[in-house]
């Protein structure tokens, strides 16, 4: 459900509408988007196609795009998806991003088997490749290599790698299983995180192709390890909770999130289904 990019942690955000500030909180959009805005695993997995749409708002203002494309061919399973600023983030800083997992559903879970990120802030390019083998992340590469000061820096610990679930396949829950569970161990190329919900009741919700009530979560961050201590934007999130919605696809046997509420310190920001599925 969310990703700490760059040597600002994508959990976080600001661009320069403060100058680096809101560099974090677009990436907090990433992850929203690239977490909070998972398309839906359809019931029969053979040769199907689900696509989703999503607009990311800080506040009022529109500051991003983001689309999703799921393909499912027996138990496998492909997802990419995009993400590009607009509005006044588009102004300020151009920032994209694109993202690919693949794997293999086994039981109740998608488990991916290689999870991919580029991320692009105006010149500047970053490429995130993570490898996992049953669960496990088996290598992770970061190209380049961002810089981190030993002192401040809290290194991912190989214990830290097991048993984890990558940002997209991890945000997708089939019906029978419980939509939300305590804790989710997601690393997403750089960070640990455990995310920690808690039911929040139902709401009504409708979009292109969905209407009816969705199943609301709150969500808790925990950062374990991959992030500069002392942050002032990952305690202000610690402390803060969000709030996360997630519909039943029309034709599909699981829930996957149709909108998200994330504080941040300029205001709160949403990510929005506009499409889900077709």
């Amino acid at each position: 459900m969310m990703r700490v990019l760059y040597d600002d942690n994508l959990l976080l955000f600001s661009l320069q509408l403060c100058g680096r500030t809101m560099i974090s909180h677009i990436r907090i959009a990433i992850v929203s988007a690239l977490a909070a805005a998972l398309p839906a695993l359809p019931a029969s997995a053979s040769g199907v196609q689900h696509i989703s749409e999503y607009n990311i708002s800080l506040g009022i203002l529109p500051i991003a795009t983001a689309s999703f494309t799921s393909d499912f061919e027996g138990k496998g399973y492909t997802i990419t998806g995009s993400f590009k600023s607009a509005g006044i983030a588009e102004i300020i800083s151009r920032v994209s991003a694109e993202t690919t997992v693949s794997g293999r559903v086994v039981g109740d879970r998608l488990q991916a088997d290689r999870y991919s990120l580029v991320y692009k802030s105006g010149k500047r390019t970053r490429v995130y490749d993570v490898a996992y083998s049953n669960g496990n992340v088996k290598q992770t590469t970061i190209d380049p290599p961002p810089r981190r000061n030993p002192d401040t820096w809290v290194p991912v610990s190989d214990k830290d790698l097991q048993s984890v679930l990558d940002p997209l396949s991890g945000m997708i829950f089939p019906a029978d299983a419980k939509v939300c569970p305590s804790r989710l161990p997601i690393y997403d190329g750089e960070s640990r995180m455990d995310l920690v919900l808690t039911p929040a009741g139902t709401k009504p919700f409708s979009t292109n192709g969905f209407k009816g009530d969705a199943i609301v979560c709150s969500i808790r961050y925990e950062p374990k390890s991959g992030f500069r201590r002392g942050r002032s934007d990952i305690e202000y999130l610690k402390k803060t909770p969000m709030e996360i919605w997630f519909a039943k696809a029309d034709g599909a046997n699981v829930y996957a999130p149709v909108y998200a509420r994330i504080p941040t310190r300029m205001g709160p920001l949403y990510v929005t289904a506009v499409k889900y599925g077709g």
